[in-house]
């Protein structure tokens, strides 16, 4: 009996935390205690007051959470079945050394897979994205809207013919929502850039021109390390930094207070008076950072979750046709969810999208492997079959693990005819590249990167780069 009523107290508690995580509720966006007692793992007692061990199972005491759970035994090369396990290497001692222990619990290792993991969580007690932190907290995405909603969006630059416009001026202006609805304003993607200069203007040159055509490198980057999913730390900056990419998708597109003067000095860290467009009242905002100007940009409703849209902008590339981005984050929860997510988008690009200009759908999927369906269902306006990115390994998975598919570029097969292999320094990837800090080399190739950015303690995704050369006819 007393076994029954602990299994249903621990279901209580999941149904609680899933709640809240799929947008049922707005907990506050402040950092909550890490509940791993009844959700993830099974606190027991070395005395065997309490036999609520599995079969495999032992009972151990992991310091870093202060108290005795169950974990199974592991080899070190070998990841945990639990992806919010990591495989604690033997050293000494160590209680926690050779089991599957709570992925902070342990020191990262250099093995370059799951050592010190903080995996994102798939069970639905956190939306995708949402890190434990250092301090023990947890950054929940469904907390409610961002403090500054409007803050965080540029300022429309075309209203200030040729004059930097002040990005810090009235908050309480949103001035991204009126993007594309004046016909010839450049629809505040110029926020920023110096004075009388069109960061744009000049991309027959910066963006690479080969006898008619123009390359574009395109990236995917869910890569922020920080608390509340800021790109604060820098890792994620250095690892956007060192591949050079021209156009950004970019996933928790947070930094600083996320005022239009934070969000501006992000992006030219990345990439020095590039355009950017980013959606509004999001707490996990997506966006798109460009070398091109933005001459239109929005965001389309999320089916599944109130914390974030589909951000979406129309970019003018050299040549008659205009190039299309739509930065997403679909959902952790449920391979039915993302789905759901994707038919929405597939939705939106059929309405919206004129046939004749490029598409990219590209950022954090968070599927499992791609039999998933809503791979099936983005075929019916991009493509979705491999060769897929990979590292100096041949490794394409994109979590931490390195074992899923998270994150994608897919493009529409009018783009996907003229992708190219991305060459950086001596290294070329045939299909593209999954850039991993850990595998990476050498590093001189990328700096400013650092060995350890993939692993940083809240990084849960790779970078994923493809490169194209478009005709400008």
């Amino acid at each position: 009996m007393k076994k029954t009523l602990t299994s249903l107290l621990c279901a209580a508690v999941s149904l609680t935390l899933l709640s809240l995580a799929c947008g049922e509720g707005n907990p506050p966006r402040v950092p909550q205690p890490l509940e791993d007692g009844g959700v993830l793992w099974t606190e027991c007692s070395p005395e065997g007051v309490r036999e609520d061990c599995s079969q495999g199972e032992s009972c151990i005491f992991v310091a870093s959470h202060d108290r005795h759970l169950c974990v199974r035994a592991c080899d070190p090369q070998t990841a945990c079945e639990h992806p919010d396990a990591v495989c604690c290497p033997s050293s000494g001692d160590d209680a926690e050394g050779g089991h599957c222990v709570p992925n902070n619990a342990c020191e990262q290792t250099d093995a370059g897979v799951d050592g010190g993991s903080h995996e994102e969580t798939d069970g639905g007690v956190q939306e995708d994205g949402g890190s434990a932190t250092d301090d023990g907290g947890t950054q929940e995405e469904d907390a409610g809207v961002d403090p500054e909603p409007d803050a965080g969006t540029e300022p429309d630059a075309g209203t200030d013919a040729g004059t930097e416009p002040d990005a810090g001026t009235d908050a309480g202006t949103d001035a991204g929502t009126d993007a594309g609805t004046d016909a010839g304003t450049d629809a505040g993607t110029d926020a920023g850039t110096d004075a009388g200069t069109d960061a744009g203007t000049d991309a027959g040159t910066d963006g690479g021109t080969e006898a008619g055509h123009t390359a574009i490198r395109v990236m995917a980057s869910n890569l922020s390390s920080g608390n509340y999913q800021s790109y604060d730390p820098g890792h994620g900056i250095r690892l956007i930094k060192g591949v050079d990419p021209d156009i950004v998708l970019m996933q928790e597109f947070n930094y600083g207070n996320d005022s239009a003067s934070d969000i501006r000095s992000l992006v030219d860290q990345i990439a020095p008076g590039f355009h950017y467009s980013r959606e509004t009242g999001a707490q996990i905002p997506n966006g798109i950072i460009s070398r091109w100007p933005i001459i239109q940009f929005g965001q389309w409703p999320d089916p599944r979750v109130s914390n974030r849209d589909f951000a979406w902008a129309r970019i003018d590339i050299p040549g008659p046709r205009d190039l299309w981005a739509v930065s997403v984050h679909l959902l952790t929860s449920s391979a039915s969810n993302r789905n759901a997510e994707a038919q929405a988008i597939v939705n939106e690009v059929r309405s919206q999208i004129p046939e004749d200009d490029y598409l990219i759908i590209g950022g954090d999927l968070n599927t499992d492997s791609f039999n998933e369906s809503c791979f099936a269902t983005f075929r019916q306006v991009v493509t979705t079959a491999g060769p897929h990115p990979a590292d100096h390994n041949g490794t394409t998975g994109t979590n931490r693990n390195r074992n899923k598919p998270y994150d994608q570029i897919l493009v529409d097969q009018d783009l996907r005819q003229y992708q190219q292999a991305t060459v950086i320094g001596s290294s070329t990837f045939a299909n593209g590249l999954v850039l991993d800090s850990r595998t990476y080399r050498p590093l001189s190739e990328i700096a400013p990167v650092q060995s350890g950015d993939s692993s940083a303690s809240n990084m849960q995704h790779m970078g994923v780069v493809k490169d194209f050369l478009v005709p400008n006819f």
